[in-house]
């Protein structure tokens, strides 16, 4: 493996595990890492078959330290805004708006970019042991790649302000208390953890999924997309099995269409 690091790919039956992997630098985002990893939101966008999608990283120490700074610090400001910042966003963005339900499964800490990645998800399933952060304002910046955003629409604009303000790291509790959490789990059982919910999910009719997350991210137009999605699901394939198993009493068979 290169010194820049891979992103990974692996499905096992309907469910995908993106892997960030370069533990030796804590999974710390270089411009190639992020290039490998818009290609995967892209062919998954486009993958009928994966109805589920984990996001982790190698090794136990971190989830992802965030972008590797050795990577911008000696970026030309326009090369900085051009090449690392609207990039990281067009990926970012691409994580947010998979049509498949997604979920950080963060063994280790998270912290900036790291962070950012798994606000990008659906669902965070984290270790009981890890720390949760975005500590830019510590060098100098801000938050690049969604994370203001996200986090105050997660947990609120003043405790947003409070983790971005101070930098100060957030216990895996105080995540949950505060809905960044999803789940807690033992960092040995974090993965498995997220695989069974990526599995639940799974098992669900795949296309009303799909569209009941598109109408929650809807925002204010939920209402409209509702009634869109809710006409457009009832007459699936999948609906009618799903009729068909609830009236014979059997496990529903879902196909996605």
């Amino acid at each position: 493996m290169s010194t820049a690091g891979q992103v990974t790919l692996s499905v096992t039956g309907n469910i995908g595990t993106i892997c960030m992997d370069r533990p030796a630098k804590h999974n710390a985002l270089t411009p190639e890492m992020l290039e490998q990893l818009e290609q995967i939101l892209t062919g998954l966008d486009a993958d009928r078959s994966a109805r589920a999608i984990v996001v982790t990283g190698a090794g136990a120490r971190s989830f992802c330290a965030g972008a590797d700074i050795h990577c911008f610090k000696a970026l030309h400001p326009l090369d900085m805004w051009a090449q690392w910042t609207r990039r990281g966003h067009r990926v970012f963005d691409c994580l947010a708006r998979l049509r498949q339900p997604t979920i950080a499964a963060v063994s280790g800490n998270a912290y900036g970019g790291g962070l950012e990645i798994a606000l990008a998800c659906d669902l965070r399933v984290i270790a009981d042991d890890a720390t949760l952060g975005l500590t830019e304002t510590g060098i100098g910046t801000v938050p690049g790649w969604g994370g203001t955003g996200r986090l105050r629409d997660l947990i609120g604009a003043g405790r947003a302000k409070e983790m971005i303000f101070t930098g100060e790291p957030l216990t895996a509790d105080r995540a949950l208390a505060w809905g960044l959490a999803s789940q807690l789990a033992p960092r040995a059982e974090v993965i498995s953890t997220a695989c069974a919910l990526a599995a639940k999910i799974a098992g669900r009719a795949p296309v009303a999924v799909q569209m009941a997350k598109q109408a929650i991210d809807s925002g204010a137009a939920y209402h409209v997309m509702e009634q869109v999605t809710s006409a457009a699901t009832a007459y699936t394939d999948d609906a009618a099995e799903g009729l068909a198993s609830f009236t014979e009493k059997r496990p529903a068979r879902y196909r996605g269409k």
